[in-house]
């Protein structure tokens, strides 16, 4: 008999998996709205009405190159991936193609449904934000040879106690915004708990609804909405085509949210986070949102990767289940 860690680790994410699937098959026809159970019967996946990613920060310390997280992501059960930018530009500084990755993704059945990067398009300052605007409209286009949909636009650059005007900020969204429509990649406005500008999910909307553009729409973090101070029930107030993607990820209560930072985060479910009514609110919203795991832990670096994947996968939909039966 096989006894290694690795097997006894796939025996139990699919024990989970088929005991949270029946578990939810049983509750989902009951406790959402006609019109969402024919949308989620009509996307195949089954009573699941969110789709999973992996954000590659997640085993970002393994090292892996981008074929290799590519496979981690579907060999562990993921709907997607969510690169970092600069893997992908690595893989192709060294000699990779570009082609190979979309191939592979296609093969796979995965989806690249965001991705990170961190330039500075809302400063201030003329000539950075220009250089930022540029550095966006170039990595939108590298995403979009792959099949990207998305790419974060967080407050890059302003997050250490500088203060940019929001009708600016607006301003400033909704240029990328229309850079975005020509490659066919969308920016998402992502909230960050440490900027003075955008650290509360209300600075963010007056961004997303005073841009003006119809593709705007906003990248939520439930570690980051802590941080920032603010309350996780704004999210029930946003609509579903408003939030694409959700970061999934959890928070312990020690260190302090003032002190707490992006290592501390955790597995969906092992901190406490409100993570049921979090599900629960943007169920009852409708939401088709892709649930992206962001994990920034040293000790889950340390980990074989897939095992990590398996489990951040395992726990997300673990945390589904019991928003499903909340309701």
């Amino acid at each position: 008999m096989d006894t290694s860690y690795e097997v006894q680790m796939d025996k139990a994410h699919l024990s989970r998996r088929h005991i949270l699937g029946a578990s939810a098959a049983a509750l989902f026809g009951g406790m959402l709205p006609k019109s969402v159970r024919a949308s989620v019967a009509s996307t195949g996946q089954g009573a699941d009405p969110f789709r999973y990613c992996l954000n590659t920060s997640t085993i970002r310390g393994q090292n892996l190159p981008l074929d290799k997280e590519i496979e981690v992501a579907a060999q562990a059960g993921y709907n997607a991936i969510e690169p970092w930018v600069g893997k992908v530009q690595d893989y192709e500084k060294g000699g990779g193609n570009l082609r190979d990755i979309k191939k592979l993704l296609d093969d796979r059945g995965l989806t690249v449904e965001s991705a990170i990067t961190f330039p500075s398009w809302i400063v201030d300052d003329d000539a950075q934000r220009a250089r930022g605007v540029e550095q966006i409209k170039q990595e939108m286009d590298l995403l979009a040879r792959i099949g990207g949909k998305r790419i974060a636009a967080p407050p890059a650059g302003i997050n250490r106690g500088q203060i940019v005007d929001l009708a600016a900020a607006a301003h400033r969204y909704r240029a990328i915004l229309e850079i975005g429509d020509a490659s066919g990649v969308t920016p998402e406005l992502e909230i960050w708990g440490g900027s003075t500008t955008l650290h509360l999910l209300g600075q963010a909307m007056y961004v997303v609804i005073e841009s003006g553009h119809p593709k705007a729409c906003l990248l939520p973090d439930v570690y980051h909405i802590y941080k920032g101070g603010g309350s996780h029930t704004g999210l029930r107030h946003i609509s579903a085509g408003c939030i694409q993607v959700l970061h999934m990820n959890d928070y312990p209560a020690d260190p302090p949210r003032e002190r707490i930072g992006d290592g501390d985060r955790v597995m969906p479910g092992d901190g406490i986070a409100p993570t049921t009514q979090i599900l629960r609110d943007m169920l009852d919203n409708h939401s088709r949102a892709v649930l992206s795991l962001e994990l920034f832990s040293r000790t889950y670096w340390e980990r074989p990767a897939l095992d990590v994947a398996k489990e951040g996968l395992a726990k997300m939909k673990a945390e589904v289940a019991k928003a499903i039966a909340a309701g």
